[in-house]
């Protein structure tokens, strides 16, 4: 693994929460996007060299609104960087990690994405992320 990519907060009302993170963090978020597949907006603020996504649920079964439902606002997770999602993901598996995502798929940002269970992370959930190939 590479860096941390980006740190991952679950929210009630995007909107509401890019103004707060606005008026914290001093700068406007970069970017805004929806992932249909996840049932997720998310909004990216970039700070020095360090990105936030803040993610809200737009489908009541999706894994943001289940997070909302049990945990309320807050963390929801630590994505890393990594250069081979696919050997990375090999490598954590070989290591006895449980991975949700045998195979990567598209996520925000560009990303190809995949997640490692909080069960064998000692409760943190683990993106791994690697810049996707354009679309054609």
């Amino acid at each position: 693994m590479k860096k941390i990519e980006h740190i991952g907060i679950a929210v009630n009302d995007l909107k509401a929460s890019n103004n707060l993170f606005e008026k914290l963090l001093g700068v406007a978020p970069y970017k805004e996007e929806e992932v249909l597949s996840e049932g997720v907006k998310t909004s990216f603020f970039m700070t020095g060299p360090n990105k936030i996504e803040l993610l809200e649920a737009t489908h009541i079964d999706g894994p943001i609104a289940k997070f909302l439902a049990k945990k309320g606002e807050g963390v929801h997770h630590i994505a890393f960087a990594v250069d081979d999602i696919v050997a990375e993901l090999a490598r954590l598996k070989e290591e006895g990690f449980t991975i949700i995502n045998e195979v990567p798929k598209r996520g925000a940002d560009n990303k190809l994405v995949a997640f490692v269970h909080p069960k064998t992370t000692n409760g943190v959930l683990i993106e791994l992320c690697q810049e996707a190939p354009e679309e054609t």
